[in-house]
C-alpha cells in the first residue's frame, strides 16, 4: 500500500543580501516562523529586534496570523540573513497578493540592498586601506 504525502500549497519568494541567500515559503497557517528547521526566535538567539525586522512585511500587510513562514537560509551573518529573509517574505507576499506591491514598496521592503564586500586589491592592506605615508 502506498502512503500518500500530504500536499501543501505554498507561495515562494527568494531574497539575497550580502553573502546570504534565503528561500521563503508562505503557507496558510497560524503565524509560525521556522528558519532552518528551528523556531525563528531560537535561530536568532532570542534577539527580538531581528525577529521584529523579519515580521515587518507581514505587519505592513496585516497577514501576521494568516501565514506560516518556512525559510531555508545560508551564507553571510545573522544581519544579512535577516535582510534576505525580509526580502523573500515581501516577494512571496507580492506573488500571492499583487495588490500589496505598492504598500510594501512604500515601506521600502521590495528593494534589494546590492551592497557587497569589496575584494582586497593588490598592494593594499585591504580593499582600500593603504600603507601609512611617511614624509621622511
Amino acid at each position: 500500500m502506498l502512503a500518500t504525502a500530504k500536499k501543501t500549497t505554498y507561495t515562494y519568494g527568494a531574497g539575497r543580501r550580502k553573502a546570504a541567500t534565503a528561500r521563503v515559503r508562505l503557507i496558510k497557517g497560524k503565524g509560525n516562523i521556522i528558519i532552518n528547521d528551528k523556531p525563528a526566535l531560537e535561530y536568532l538567539s532570542g534577539n527580538k529586534t531581528l525577529m521584529a525586522e523579519i515580521t515587518d512585511p507581514l505587519a505592513a500587510t496585516q497577514k501576521q496570523k494568516d501565514y506560516d513562514v518556512s525559510v531555508k537560509v545560508n551564507g553571510g551573518g545573522l544581519a544579512g540573513q535577516v535582510d534576505a529573509i525580509k526580502l523573500g517574505i515581501s516577494r512571496a507576499l507580492v506573488a500571492e497578493f499583487p495588490e500589496f506591491r505598492p504598500v510594501l514598496k512604500k515601506a521600502g521592503l521590495m528593494k534589494r540592498d546590492s551592497r557587497e564586500k569589496e575584494r582586497k586589491h593588490y598592494g593594499l592592506r585591504s580593499a582600500r586601506k593603504k600603507e601609512q605615508f611617511s614624509k621622511r
